[in-house]
């Protein structure tokens, strides 16, 4: 289990546990409802988030954050890229879903820094994120967490019939090598 970490003294961040699903899926229904910050536009029922809750992998987590009153607010998920693969046990997959009124206040990234403790402990050393292209905040939320675009997926989101592409972002946690030009954020991306 990670470390708790605080955002504002009315913020907690915790592992998820199935008992969760329920708020879980309350706050999918209301960004659903929304329309344009996730691909998701049907969320799974609770009993289907609770199924996948249960079935985590012990390298996987959802971090949820509770606020003062005990209702959760937000939550981040970390799931393995490809969990059939063992060549790419090392990259995994980052979701991060809040209500509209604790977004811009740190609750985001106090559920990343915990995401991250737990990731290299597990030992990541990549994250990759999938980004609807007109959500511009969450590209710059990512981008200010050190992400960087590494691909667009084109007409990847089709809902109500307006399509939209999906930004692929990506963070290692270990020091590599890149070209002068690589993972900045450029036209051909935007």
């Amino acid at each position: 289990m990670s470390t708790a970490h605080s955002v504002e003294p009315a913020i907690t961040i915790r592992r998820a546990t199935p008992h969760d699903a329920p708020s879980l899926v309350a706050i999918l229904q209301g960004i659903a409802a929304e329309r344009v910050y996730s691909a998701i536009d049907v969320p799974w029922t609770v009993a289907e988030h609770q199924k996948y809750l249960a079935a985590l992998s012990p390298r996987e987590a959802v971090h949820v954050a509770v606020a003062a009153s005990g209702e959760v607010v937000g939550f981040q998920t970390l799931d393995l890229w490809a969990p059939t693969l063992t060549s790419m046990a090392h990259v995994g997959q980052l979701g991060t879903f809040l209500t509209p009124e604790w977004r811009r206040r740190g609750v985001g990234k106090a559920l990343f820094r915990t995401t991250e403790e737990f990731a290299r402990k597990f030992q990541y050393s990549k994250i990759v994120i999938q980004v609807r292209a007109m959500n511009e905040p969450a590209r710059a939320f990512y981008h200010h967490l050190g992400f960087v675009l590494c691909g667009r997926l084109a007409k990847q989101v089709r809902i109500d019939g307006a399509e939209d592409d999906e930004i692929l972002m990506e963070l290692f946690f270990i020091a590599r090598t890149r070209l002068p030009d690589e993972g900045k954020e450029t036209g051909e991306f935007n």
